[in-house]
């Protein structure tokens, strides 16, 4: 079960947070003195793109309501920052106000309150001095705290101070469906983000008066969750969800979350990372190829020791309207897990022999996915086609037709710039051998050139590869591909016959070394053939396997001739 999952998950980290408490990133800090009197304001930005992190209480979920968040929140909550009829300010300094009455003894809060005793014309004097503040006023989304000067902490991080919820006391008790104990149940659960998706959405949730209540039942009371237990599920959402997160990744307009338990669950998580992100991500990690195989064959042969319930996880969420949706959903025991990605570098193992094809690996997903868009941008494939990949992968099934047929196409439209590429070969390659691994009349496709293989279509490719190396041997351009490949691989008698007659004539200007060296491998490929000759047609498994060929037999002359 997924918030299960999710639950132990946060109790197997030890860092962390505190029930009623949140990591938020908080980009300013307003110091003040024991009296109340303002100090300066402090910046916690750590670049561009993140502010220190903060444990704070739980933001307060809000659409359009005025509710301030506890001893933090942005610039309108805390200084009236474009807060045309001051609500949102006033409740804030209300809230502080409350809780240094319930704190009297806490200096900290007695000299908050002295601040916001201040008049707003005495405060806005007093801040508006400081450099920083142009920034704070051009900022005011941003969110902000206090200190008190010579404290270690900031006035939010303090989780004493934190309210009880407001009415949690009488909220319904009942079994938990995630802990199975009894407990204070939720009305409604903690919400996240995700991208596409409104801030604050929750994972679990009943629109009111939807038809989906059940005896008399309303909202999340449908699927009784305690309060320990949502927060601790949704605690452990954030975290695989934060910036600095290294267990998310982003496919099209999927959010994909990964975890695993065990003693080998982060070298688990980070090796398959590798299969999902780009191969930059992994590179600044330090990940390899190498050393992703080494530990997945390390956990299936058993010379690591794993334990029958260390298992890995993977969750797929997409936006939609209300809440996420769960696209995908794996729960798998380790070492079987460790077996299918195995199966799956074994499926996508292919030869490399272009310059750019050293230490890259054609066997993580966003290579996959970005191999059959236009332009290689991953992020335009079809939503479903992210989770079906990553699916096939986890459970060791088939590969999408769609990732077949869309390598074929991107192909065929970019001939001219030889697009037979090493991972568009290889998801050809994976295919067939996974559709047909159980037939004994298919012969499995090789990482390599196979020259037992006598497939009318394997054949017809590297007959085709002969041809074209031919021609560019002799630099008289590349009319074989760009006119006759596309149609080669769909219908080679058609246009053999008339590729064979032009080969002819770019023969007569190769050496005579060259000219006998293709001539028999010519022949030998040839001699392969049916007796009947060229195929007519070539369905969609032979004209993948017509690519593949074409592909082994380029990156056959390509070893060749390095090694002399």
């Amino acid at each position: 079960m997924i918030l299960k999952a999710l639950y132990d998950y946060f109790y197997s980290r030890p860092d962390r947070v505190p029930e009623g408490m949140c990591r938020k990133e908080i980009e300013y800090v307003m110091v003040i003195d024991r009296d109340g009197s303002f100090v300066r304001f402090e910046s916690r930005r750590i670049d561009k793109k993140r502010c220190a992190e903060l444990i704070v209480a739980a933001p307060v979920s809000r659409s359009s309501n005025v509710a301030p968040n506890v001893l933090w929140d942005n610039g309108k909550y805390v200084l009236g920052l474009n807060d045309s009829d001051d609500r949102h300010h006033r409740s804030f300094v209300g809230l502080v106000m409350e809780i240094a009455s319930s704190h009297p003894d806490e200096a900290c809060m007695a000299a908050l309150a002295a601040f916001y005793r201040r008049t707003p014309e005495e405060r806005r004097m007093a801040y508006g001095r400081d450099p920083l503040f142009d920034e704070v006023s051009n900022n005011a989304a941003a969110n902000m705290t206090f200190m008190v000067e010579g404290d270690c902490e900031t006035i939010a991080e303090k989780g004493h101070l934190i309210p009880a919820s407001e009415g949690s006391d009488a909220s319904p008790s009942g079994v938990c469906l995630v802990t199975g104990r009894n407990g204070r149940l939720v009305r409604t659960s903690t919400g996240s983000t995700i991208p596409g998706c409104s801030p604050n959405t929750a994972l679990v949730g009943f629109q009111v008066k939807s038809g989906y209540d059940s005896y008399g039942k309303q909202q999340a009371y449908n699927s009784p969750i305690s309060v320990e237990a949502d927060f601790a599920y949704t605690s452990a959402l954030k975290m695989l969800l934060s910036k600095d997160s290294e267990n998310k990744t982003r496919l099209g307009d999927r959010t994909f979350l990964y975890w695993c338990s065990g003693r080998y669950g982060r070298d688990t998580e980070s090796c398959f990372g590798f299969m999902v992100e780009s191969d930059k991500s992994s590179e600044a990690k330090g990940v390899s190829a190498a050393g992703v195989e080494k530990l997945f064959k390390s956990i299936w042969s058993g010379t690591v020791n794993t334990d029958l319930d260390d298992r890995f996880y993977f969750l797929g969420l997409a936006p939609n309207a209300g809440r996420m949706a769960v696209v995908v959903w794996e729960n798998v025991q380790l070492r079987e897990f460790a077996g299918k990605i195995l199966q799956h570098f074994d499926d996508m193992s292919l030869v490399g022999y272009r310059a750019n094809d050293k230490g890259r690996s054609t066997a993580g997903v966003f290579n996959m996915l970005s191999a059959v868009t236009l332009d290689g941008k991953q992020s335009e494939a079809l939503p479903n086609l992210c989770e079906a990949v990553v699916q096939s992968v986890i459970q060791g099934t088939r590969y999408p037709y769609q990732l077949y047929t869309s390598a074929l196409e991107r192909i065929r439209a970019e001939l001219p710039d030889r697009t037979v590429t090493r991972t568009r070969a290889s998801i050809l390659k994976a295919y067939i051998n996974r559709v047909t691994r159980n037939n004994k009349d298919n012969k499995q496709l090789t990482p390599m050139l196979d020259k037992t293989n006598s497939n009318p279509g394997y054949l017809s490719g590297r007959l085709a590869a002969v041809l074209e190396r031919i021609q560019s041997d002799v630099k008289s351009g590349d009319s074989i591909r760009t006119r006759y490949m596309a149609a080669a691989s769909a219908t080679p008698s058609a246009v053999f016959p008339a590729m064979l007659n032009l080969s002819v004539h770019h023969s007569e200007k190769l050496s005579e070394a060259s000219r006998v060296f293709y001539e028999k491998t010519k022949q030998e490929i040839i001699e392969k053939m049916p007796a009947e000759g060229f195929p007519s047609h070539l369905d969609l498994n032979d004209q993948g396997r017509f690519f593949v060929g074409y592909y082994h037999q380029m990156a056959d002359f390509y070893t060749k001739k390095e090694s002399e």
